[in-house]
């Protein structure tokens, strides 16, 4: 799909990824707070689905094209398992609405009717599920090339 949308800067395979909780700025200590607090999580393993493609903002200005993630219970219950942890290691509430996606392409100056027609050329897109079974932390540098994801801990899920 990624190719066919003027200023569209596709994501590389290798930076997919569906946000659970964005953290920010930290500095080490607060990190080592975060990885205590990400250790203690529980939640069993679950499968989630990538269904459709929108984009972030109007038409006219979309930042963003995105797939869209099924908001399963199970995925929702661990993003809410790690908000409530951010928040007792005293980091603000995410004020945002959790809106599950993977960020296909950043987009700039896409013209309007061209990102309606993709969008609607592929509204059905549908992948096979993906079964979860750990959570990662990622730490990001922003790069004139886009963002660079590190992978930083690795945490499971527990299959009770």
């Amino acid at each position: 799909m990624a190719g066919g949308l003027p200023g569209a800067r596709w994501t590389r395979d290798d930076n997919f990824h569906l946000t659970l909780r964005f953290i920010g700025d930290i500095d080490e200590g607060v990190a080592d707070d975060v990885d205590g607090a990400l250790l203690e999580i529980d939640a069993p393993p679950f499968d989630v689905s990538i269904v459709g493609i929108g984009y972030f903002g109007k038409a006219k200005t979309a930042r963003a094209l995105w797939a869209g993630v099924d908001t399963s219970e199970p995925l929702i219950r661990l993003q809410q398992k790690i908000e409530s942890a951010m928040q007792r290691i005293g980091l603000a509430a995410e004020e945002r609405k959790y809106a599950p996606h993977i960020t296909l392409a950043r987009l700039k100056g896409t013209p309007q009717g061209r990102l309606e027609n993709f969008v609607a050329d592929h509204c059905d897109f549908r992948a096979r599920p993906i079964h979860v079974v750990t959570f990662t932390l990622y730490s990001s540098f922003l790069s004139s090339s886009g963002a660079i994801y590190t992978p930083e801990v690795t945490y499971p899920l527990n299959a009770a």
